[in-house]
């Protein structure tokens, strides 16, 4: 897309070149209660990478973006992220004892899991996994 701009200020024209990308990402959210969980993860057709963080964590904020990063270009794998502190009941259910704890689930189940700041070769492996299969 080309767009002509006149400045007001200076009388002159210019052309700014802007991009638009309607490739589909993967889907980030945040998920609020139990509700939204079953919703967006256990009811979910593509896998979910379930990342129970809280903001305290300093571990969990390297962790987070590193995922979502490495998430970007995939359609077919989506980003949950559960705030422990305002997830208590989600906490319990699926025995969160430390985080950064992330879940990956398949089809409303569990199919793999890690604990604590990992490398990014794990997570794209984690990634590989559960877009292998379908």
């Amino acid at each position: 897309m080309l767009r002509i701009f006149r400045s007001s200020v200076l009388g002159e024209r210019f052309i700014r070149k802007t991009f638009s990308f309607s490739a589909v990402a993967a889907k980030q959210f945040v998920i609020k209660d139990h509700y939204e969980f079953d919703q967006k993860v256990i009811n979910s057709e593509n896998p979910v990478i379930v990342n129970f963080h809280a903001e305290w964590c300093d571990p969990c904020k390297i962790l987070t973006p590193k995922m979502a990063e490495l998430l970007g270009p995939s359609e077919e794998i989506d980003l949950a992220i559960v705030d422990v502190d305002n997830n208590a009941d989600l906490v319990q259910t699926f025995e969160v004892k430390a985080v950064p704890a992330v879940l990956a689930f398949r089809n409303g189940v569990v199919v793999d899991k890690f604990i604590g700041l990992v490398d990014a070769n794990m997570i794209e492996s984690l990634i590989e996994k559960l877009a292998k299969k379908k």
